[in-house]
Order: structure tokens, then C-alpha cells, then sequence
């Protein structure tokens, strides 16, 4: 198995690194040519400045797409229509008419197309999946998500919900293992270009919430999410992975065991392009994640609920 990346910055070298270390890492293209070299020469591969030469000179079976949010189409659709497995770096696309089309486009074509939500494969949030799926404490009513931080440098096209509140959309669709019909938001712009601060709350089938909360204005790194279930409150931290239930008989905390998402991430794939599994991320459900995004921009700009066509 050979993997190229086409992207380097910001993100982008976690994946280089993760990729070389399991021995599948064949080459890799950005635009900027000494971090291009840089990474050529750090894990023995070739580097291209441009993906024609790429695709034109190297032998390859998948590719991770770490670039930004607006060539995240065009670049997929190219290598799947050269029949190539790809990994994208979250958001799919930026439009989940542009998502669904590159879904369409893998399952016509039998390669494995997937998204870049991380916190799917954060031991932090299989323990709660665990706790939601064998209804241990009753069922799974409201969350609660906080991700907050200075804004990364190298994120220049999108605003904090396509960049960061994507994360806590997934991990919200994921543990109620469904869409939500209706969705509101509120977000402003203080020192960037792009949003940099949003609430946003989701409202699913059976009257279960989540709230999500970003910004990129607090210097502290936050990454937390409480679960609230019938019978106990489930805290969780995504940086430690720990998690604590606060039940009837007092707290009890349960430490993660330091497994890194990005490896467990890219294992999964390698293993959906072997053909052992499928991919823990389906391509309908990242399409999904940028259809509510769409609608939390939208809510934020006019002011309203907007609801899903869910069925």
C-alpha cells in the first residue's frame, strides 16, 4: 500500500508524520516548495509543487487531502476519478451540494472516501458511544460541547464554524446516532476575517439537544463536552481523555489510555482500503455535518431557527 498527501501546512505535518511511522508514505506536494523539500528530505520521499506532475509520476492507492476548505472538490474529485481511495481533512467540502456529489462519485466507483472528524476515534468519546449505545445510565438527553482556543494560524478561508464547530457537530450526530430537524445559531466576528465565535444548538428527534460553544478568543485550550443522560451526567475532557460520571452514588473518573485519535484515525482507513472494515466515518454523514454547518451560518446571519429536510 502507497499513500501520497497533497498539503503540508498547519495540520497537514501531524498526518506526514503518522503516515511515515506506519511505513505507507510515498510522497507528498505543496505548494511551497522549501516546506515541500523539508518534508521530502525529513521522511525519504519525493516532493512535488504540483499535483499534475504528481499524479503523472507517482504509483499510488490513496491519498489525504490537507489543503484548504475550497480546493477540498476539486482536488477529490480528481483523484477519485482516478480511482484512488482518499481521506479529506475535515470540513468535506465546503458545500454539501459539492459533498454529495463526491460521495456519489466513490460509491460508483467502490473506493473509500472519508472525512477528517477526529473526535470519532478519541477514547474519550468511544467510552460515552459505549455508555449511549447499552443504555448504562438511561438514555442520552442533552449535550454540551465547549471548544475554545486562539485562532490557529494557518486557517485563512473559513470562519470557526466550518473549522472548529464541525468537530462537536459530528461527535453530537454521532453519539445520538442521528440528524437534527432544526437548527439555530448566533456567531460574530471580533478580530479575524471569518467568524470567530459561535453558539450553536441543535435540536433532534425526541426533544434531544446539543449546545456547541467555539471561539477563538480565549487564550486557554478547551476542549470539553458534557453528556446528560437519564440517570447520571458524564464529563469528559478530549485533551486528557477522561471521563467522569456524576451518578446517585457520587463521581467516579475513568482516565483515557493515551491512544492518539490522529493514529487510530488513519489505521481505520488503511484497514476500510484493505477492505477488513468500513471506514468508522461514512462520506453521507460528512455531508451531513456540512449541511448543518450551512444552516448555522445561515440561522447566524438571519436571525432564525432553520429546519432540516432530514428524511
Amino acid at each position: 500500500m502507497r499513500i501520497v498527501q497533497i498539503g503540508a501546512g498547519g495540520w497537514g505535518k501531524n498526518h506526514l508524520r503518522v503516515l511515515s511511522g506506519l511505513g505507507v508514505l510515498g510522497a507528498v506536494c505543496d505548494s511551497d516548495p522549501s516546506r515541500c523539500a523539508e518534508y521530502g528530505r525529513r521522511y525519504g520521499i519525493k516532493c512535488y509543487t504540483s499535483l499534475d506532475d504528481m499524479m503523472n509520476s507517482e504509483e499510488f492507492d490513496g491519498a489525504f487531502v490537507v489543503t484548504p476548505t475550497s480546493t477540498h472538490a476539486a482536488i477529490t474529485e480528481r483523484l477519485l476519478e482516478a480511482g484512488k481511495h482518499v481521506f479529506v481533512e475535515k470540513p468535506l467540502t465546503y458545500s454539501a451540494q459539492e459533498g454529495a456529489s463526491l460521495a456519489r462519485l466513490a460509491l460508483k466507483k467502490g473506493l473509500v472516501l472519508t472525512c477528517g472528524y477526529i473526535e470519532r476515534f478519541n477514547p474519550a468519546v468511544e467510552t460515552v458511544k459505549k455508555m449511549t449505545d447499552d443504555g448504562r445510565y438511561g438514555k442520552l438527553m442533552m449535550l454540551e460541547l465547549r471548544r475554545e482556543n486562539r485562532m490557529p494560524l494557518h486557517i485563512k478561508d473559513v470562519g470557526i464554524i466550518y473549522d472548529t464547530s464541525v468537530h462537536d457537530i459530528d461527535t453530537a450526530n454521532w453519539l445520538f446516532g442521528d440528524m437534527p430537524q432544526i437548527v439555530f445559531a448566533r456567531a460574530g466576528r471580533m478580530k479575524h476575517d471569518h467568524e470567530d465565535y459561535a453558539s450553536i444548538m441543535l435540536g433532534y428527534p425526541g426533544d434531544r439537544i446539543a449546545v456547541i460553544t467555539s471561539n477563538w478568543i480565549t487564550p486557554e485550550r478547551v476542549r470539553r463536552f458534557d453528556a446528560v443522560f437519564a440517570d447520571a451526567v458524564v464529563s469528559s475532557d478530549f485533551i486528557t481523555q477522561e471521563v467522569t460520571v456524576h451518578g446517585a452514588d457520587g463521581a467516579s473518573t475513568e482516565s483515557g489510555d493515551g491512544r492518539e485519535p490522529l493514529l487510530l484515525e488513519i489505521q481505520s482507513f488503511l484497514g476500510a482500503m484493505r477492505g477488513s472494515h468500513r471506514h468508522r466515518v461514512a462520506p453521507d454523514e460528512a455531508v451531513g455535518v456540512t449541511t448543518i454547518a450551512e444552516a448555522a451560518l445561515r440561522s447566524s446571519r438571519e436571525g432564525v431557527p432553520v429546519r432540516l429536510d432530514t428524511d
